[in-house]
């Protein structure tokens, strides 16, 4: 029983250190291209999907094919929620991982 109160009131005593997590300079270089490469292309991609979007109402309604342009709003709607889903995350991730740096 001395034993556990000894380890014990040493483990109490003794100041806990301040450990800094961090990454090196070449891995967090990495990591952030990567992440905004990422971002970058998947941004795209909804931009592209808008713009054939838009393009499918323009055909579908000058050639009244309705299916075709209500096709269009939807791909329009879904470029923008998917646009709006991955600049949330993308921003998301970035401050998460800035945040756990350690300040470097």
């Amino acid at each position: 029983m001395s034993q556990i109160m000894d380890t014990l009131t040493t483990i109490a005593a003794d100041p806990v250190p301040t450990v800094v997590p961090a990454l090196p300079a070449e891995v967090n270089n990495s990591v952030n291209q990567i992440l905004s490469w990422t971002a970058g292309l998947g941004l795209a991609g909804a931009v592209l999907g808008g713009l054939l979007g838009w393009a499918f109402v323009a055909v579908g309604h000058n050639t009244e094919r309705a299916q075709l342009a209500a096709r269009g709003k939807q791909g329009i709607l879904w470029s923008l929620i998917g646009a709006g889903g991955i600049g949330l995350t993308s921003a998301l991730v970035l401050s998460f991982y800035n945040m756990t740096k350690g300040g470097n």
